[in-house]
């Protein structure tokens, strides 16, 4: 089994799918989406490792787990969630040894996972979803429920992270689950709250070389939300350790403090951390009485274009915030690419949407749909392209208002001081005209052992000409030069970047990513591409379905 590099295809090729057993054959209606239904569709977990069918060739100096996180059941007896968030995590592992693979997967036993299957019924609320009061209670307790308060899910399935050599699942709630990376095995459930005055974290922490880990939460009071910068020490002090030594760094003041911004990921360089406070706003009465409106958390969160984006610039040692504060035209980020400083500079690199509108299409009602339907969402759906924000660090009295600050050779973004402690930035592109036909980029990656918070040459993700990703893409910063692996009917997941021993370019690895195809039944493999020359060394073909997830880790045992 072999598929070649693509650089350019749009044709649309006729394949039996989900789409034709709707009546809505791709020979009659070609500009038709393919239906990814399958993708988001309850699966069964394979709790024991399986062996699978390698083809080509998988360098044998790789060694260790690709593990993989995303929802996996999408409804409890006869009620179904509505968001994509929404569904049971689910945890994958692709054991890689001597060039052979096994597979194995778990849902994760968190809470919500457990309460919500002994009833059969879904009894905690999640992103998209409000639990409805239990109909076997009489009325007036069922009345009662509206007013409980919320209980935050412990569903942990966004990504893998790493605490003090820990392997843990974590969400964007105050909840994570430390587990076992070889039998996926869920063990502690760990309460940020309990160790630092957070009452959420994001699932995208930057881990320095030495372990110690950066991380971001909100906290709420009676005057409003704070943003906070969390530290997390690198080594135990025990063996049953968790978060023991994590403290605030820093806390900074929404502009808004009862809407502050959502937030998904942030930016770390050698000596600072930078916040980007966005136009996607949190409102938080409608959030804490959702479940009495019987409404979603995702009810509550909304797109206002009338407000700038802004970055806080935070000094890691000292934990002091700048003055200075940089903004932007609005826009929407969820994952940055890299930063670094650079001559008195902080570059900037991340990927942007023109509009925060993104979230809301991921009804799982939408990404189930066909046809001329399915069109419209992803054609209302913004795109994310990579760009690049230049900010000087040394700003004070004496630098010049309405000048352009940027010396920066080789760099066209802007940076033009317009008041005693505002910058005001524009972005450089980080692509050529040839991604727009790709569907822009998400789901960056970089050789991260060895380039986060240094100047860097290349990045990966996925394109997105549908509404999850069908092509895996390496961007070469060095002419803005783009190279594509493209199959029809196949949806890559997020590229993951393991670096060869010894390596010494930047790109001297290889590129893990998942693959799967709602058009065949039990046709999901592991990829492995040269993260050089973008061909295909080989893979392996799993016998079971596995859904479209969202983030990854590879965890070397060599």
């Amino acid at each position: 089994m072999s598929w070649v590099n693509l650089e350019v295809s749009d044709e649309t090729n006729a394949t039996t799918s989900q789409c034709e057993l709707n009546g809505l054959s791709k020979r009659q209606h070609p500009k038709y989406l393919e239906c990814i239904g399958p993708l988001v569709q309850s699966v069964e977990e394979t709790p024991e490792p399986i062996a699978t069918k390698v083809f080509g060739t998988i360098p044998t100096w790789i060694r260790g787990n690709f593990l993989r996180n995303g929802p996996g059941k999408f409804e409890f007896g006869n009620q179904h969630y509505n968001h994509w968030f929404d569904g049971m995590a689910m945890l994958h592992r692709f054991n890689i040894v001597d060039g052979s693979v096994t597979y194995r997967s778990s849902f994760l036993r968190s809470d919500a996972y457990k309460k919500n299957s002994e009833r059969d019924r879904i009894m905690v609320s999640e992103y998209g979803t409000v639990s409805m009061p239990d109909p076997c209670k009489n009325f007036f307790l069922r009345f009662l429920s509206r007013f409980e308060k919320i209980e935050a899910t412990d569903n942990a399935s966004i990504s893998f992270v790493k605490y003090k050599g820990d392997c843990y699942v974590s969400t964007e709630s105050n909840f994570m689950h430390r587990v076992d990376p070889e039998s996926l095995e869920t063990m502690d459930k760990v309460d940020w709250s309990k160790f630092v005055a957070v009452n959420m974290a994001t699932a995208h922490p930057h881990i320095e070389p030495d372990g110690t880990a950066y991380n971001m939460g909100n906290s709420y009071g009676a005057k409003g939300a704070l943003y906070n910068i969390i530290t997390v020490p690198p080594t135990k002090n025990h063996t049953d350790d968790t978060l023991e030594g994590a403290k605030v760094l820093c806390s900074i003041i929404p502009a808004d403090p009862s809407k502050p911004s959502y937030y998904h990921s942030f930016a770390m360089t050698e000596n600072y951390v930078l916040f980007i406070e966005q136009p996607i706003k949190m409102d938080l009465l409608k959030i804490v009485t959702s479940k009495l409106r019987g409404k979603g958390i995702n009810q509550g969160i909304y797109w206002d274009p009338k407000l700038d984006t802004v970055f806080h610039l935070v000094d890691k040692h000292t934990g002091k915030t700048s003055s200075t504060k940089f903004h932007t035209k609005p826009l929407s980020v969820f994952h940055q690419i890299n930063a670094y400083e650079d001559n008195g500079f902080m570059v900037l690199d991340m990927c942007c949407y023109d509009n925060g509108d993104s979230i809301d299409n991921y009804l799982i009602q939408n990404l189930r749909k066909s046809g001329e339907a399915l069109d419209q969402v992803y054609n209302a759906t913004p795109r994310a392209f990579p760009r690049r924000f230049v900010l000087p660090l040394n700003v004070n009295d004496d630098t010049p208002i309405g000048v352009n600050l940027n010396t920066l050779l080789g760099s066209s973004a802007t940076s033009v001081k317009t008041s005693k402690n505002k910058v005001v930035c524009d972005f450089e592109n980080l692509h050529g005209d040839d991604l727009l036909e790709y569907g822009g980029l998400e789901f960056p990656q970089i050789n991260y052992s060895k380039f986060n918070t240094r100047r860097y040459r290349y990045f990966y993700g996925c394109g997105f000409r549908h509404l999850v990703g069908d092509s895996l893409l390496k961007m070469d910063l060095k002419g803005k030069k783009l190279k594509v692996w493209y199959k029809k009917g196949m949806f890559p997941s997020e590229p993951v970047f393991v670096p060869s021993p010894e390596a010494v370019d930047e790109d001297d690895g290889v590129i893990l990513s998942v693959v799967v195809t709602p058009a065949e039944d039990k046709c999901t493999f592991l990829l492995v591409l040269d993260a050089r020359t973008w061909e295909e060394l080989g893979g392996a073909k799993v016998p079971v379905n596995i859904p479209y997830g969202f983030h990854g880790a590879f965890n070397s045992t060599s």
